[in-house]
């Protein structure tokens, strides 16, 4: 089973690359390294006023690195995290996580996320501070 979504691109397809941060640049948003840990697939999609809410599920082992206002990359789109709507179990009972995040208009227009659809996988990027958190509280252990 792949961890990414490389094998469904084609000629033509769209993604979202953003240039890298360079020495002595203002730094305003999430950091960011490229480095997709894992897929999610997109659960539920609302749309809410004029922004849209995407709910993606993850498995366990990303799930534990997603906290409600941190950071998650999706698809290379550096977003929050709302919350956390709940824990799941898929067909296989294996545990999970599904969490929500909201989309503005401009992010919709400007990426790939705004073409998302229920079901579709996505690349995700977890936070590099939880993950070194997360590796000094297992090394402890």
């Amino acid at each position: 089973m792949s961890k990414t979504t490389i094998g469904e691109w084609a000629e033509n397809k769209k993604i979202n690359l953003e240039p890298a941060l360079k020495v002595g640049d203002e730094l305003g948003g999430h950091l960011v390294s490229g480095h997709v840990d894992g897929l999610g697939s997109v659960a539920e999609i609302e749309t809410i006023g004029e922004s849209t809410r995407l709910d993606i599920a993850v498995d366990a082992d990303l799930g534990r690195f997603i906290a409600p206002k941190g950071s998650v990359t999706i698809d290379g789109v550096s977003l929050t995290v709302n919350t956390i709507k709940a824990d799941k179990s898929d067909k296989t009972g294996k545990n999970g996580h599904i969490f929500s995040l909201n989309i503005i208009p401009h992010t919709a227009k400007a990426t790939t996320l705004g073409k998302l659809c229920c079901g579709g996988k996505v690349n995700v990027e977890i936070d590099t501070l939880a993950r070194y958190v997360a590796r000094l509280l297992d090394s402890k252990a």
